[in-house]
């Protein structure tokens, strides 16, 4: 559907980079070409916006408009540093909570999951700039309007995400099946970020191998794993009653 978070056309996509627009997702025709295609695709890929090739009838659905083969969403909100967001919370005085989420695909489930983190006080959502759900206006309703107060920032890869936050002393937890250490014997009480990984794939193994702490969650019916944004509240919920709780 047509929407206030859209740009159509080469030139007016080109345009829009250009003058600093925060570009989510740009959708491409297959098998076009042309000096001013060429041109917007050398603008993609040097400032590595997340871009697809499709049917040229996939970009008639997104706009009836005169698209000329491309078609970019443009995110609703501003996007943070990373660096700046982790230093800033580890200077406030409270034990950080971040959330980082493995290429996560469906924006009904981001959108819950964002809403889930601002009820819990999490201090920043991180993202993977190619690949994960983007912030559109299904995203905006299934959060309830927390996509605006939750800060969220987008990174290469989530691996440099987790090595950046080893390097701020924040211990860095997998949700995961593939481990023996359940939930609740795992300590929130310090510095930490959880990953969640996507719905069909779960966490990409390669991340798996550098993080500090895997934990799951106990399973007891025949369905082998919960829905992401349930097992992501599960998470968060314990580490809230974790640190509420007065030693």
């Amino acid at each position: 559907m047509e929407n206030q978070t859209q740009i159509f056309g080469i030139r007016a996509i080109i345009e829009a980079i250009n003058a600093g627009e925060t570009i989510d997702k740009v959708f491409l025709q297959k098998g076009l070409k042309g000096e001013l295609f060429s041109e917007l695709e050398t603008i993609l890929r040097k400032k590595a916006i997340n871009t697809s090739y499709v049917p040229v009838e996939k970009l008639n659905r997104l706009t009836r408009k005169n698209h000329q083969g491309a078609v970019a969403q443009i995110s609703p909100i501003e996007f943070h540093d990373i660096e700046t967001l982790v230093l800033n919370t580890t200077e406030s005085g409270k034990a950080p909570l971040f959330l980082l989420l493995d290429q996560l695909s469906d924006v009904r489930n981001f959108g819950a999951i964002i809403r889930t983190a601002e009820c819990t006080g999490v201090d920043g959502i991180i993202i993977q700039k190619k690949g994960g759900a983007p912030v559109n206006g299904d995203t905006i309703k299934t959060s309830a309007g927390a996509v605006f107060k939750v800060p969220i920032c987008k990174v290469d890869h989530i691996k440099d995400a987790v090595f950046y936050m080893q390097a701020s002393g924040i211990n860095v937890i997998a949700a995961t099946e593939k481990t023996d250490n359940m939930l609740y014997d795992v300590s929130f009480k310090e510095p930490c970020a959880i990953i969640m990984g996507s719905e069909g794939r779960g966490i990409n193994p390669s991340i798996l191998k550098v993080v500090d702490t895997k934990a799951k969650l106990p399973i007891l019916g025949d369905i082998e794993s919960l829905n992401v944004s349930v097992a992501c509240g599960a998470f968060l919920y314990e580490v809230v009653r974790q640190r509420m709780v007065v030693d």
